[in-house]
C-alpha cells in the first residue's frame, strides 16, 4: 500500500465480496447531548426524561442519525477507510437505541464495480443482537492507481 493511506486503509484493488467491518459504541447522555448541539435537533424525546416518558418510546432515545453516524464510521475507518467519499445512503429505522446501549453497526461489501471504483454495502446496526437500523450505502473506494 502506499505511503499515502493509512494503516487499515482497504483500497478499490483489495476490496472483495463479502468482507466485513464493525465497531461497538456505547451511546451515552453525553453523545446524545453532543449530537444535539452540533446537529441543533434538540427534539426533547433525545433530552427530556419527562417528556419521553409520555411518548410511544416510553423513554429517552438517541438520535437515529447519531446511530447511523456509526456507520459512517466503520466506513470512513475500517471499509475502505481514509480516502473513501460517501455516494450515497439508505436507511430505515427499526428500534430505538436508548442511553446505555451498546450498538454495533456493521458493513458488509454486496457489490463491486472496480472500473468506477464503487462498493456497494449492506449497513445494519444492532442492539442485543437486534437489528435496530438496516441500509445501504455506496461510496467511492480510494485506489493505489492514480488517475
Amino acid at each position: 500500500m502506499l505511503d499515502n493511506f493509512p494503516r487499515g486503509t482497504i483500497c478499490i484493488e483489495d476490496i472483495e465480496m463479502g468482507m466485513t467491518r464493525h465497531l461497538r459504541k456505547q451511546i451515552t447522555d453525553d453523545d446524545i447531548e453532543m449530537f444535539a448541539q452540533v446537529s441543533t435537533d434538540r427534539n426533547p424525546v433525545h433530552l427530556d426524561d419527562a417528556y419521553a416518558q409520555d411518548t410511544i418510546f416510553e423513554g429517552r432515545i438517541a438520535h437515529g442519525m447519531l446511530t447511523a453516524g456509526l456507520i459512517s464510521a466503520v466506513i470512513g475507518e475500517q471499509l475502505p477507510g481514509h480516502g473513501t467519499v460517501y455516494m450515497g445512503q439508505t436507511l430505515k429505522f427499526l428500534a430505538p437505541v436508548r442511553p446505555g446501549d451498546v450498538v454495533t453497526a456493521e458493513v458488509e461489501v454486496i457489490a463491486i464495480d472496480h472500473g468506477k471504483r464503487r462498493v456497494q454495502l449492506d449497513c445494519r446496526c444492532l442492539v442485543n443482537g437486534k437489528k435496530v437500523l438496516i441500509g445501504e450505502a455506496t461510496v467511492l473506494a480510494p485506489s493505489r492507481k492514480f488517475d
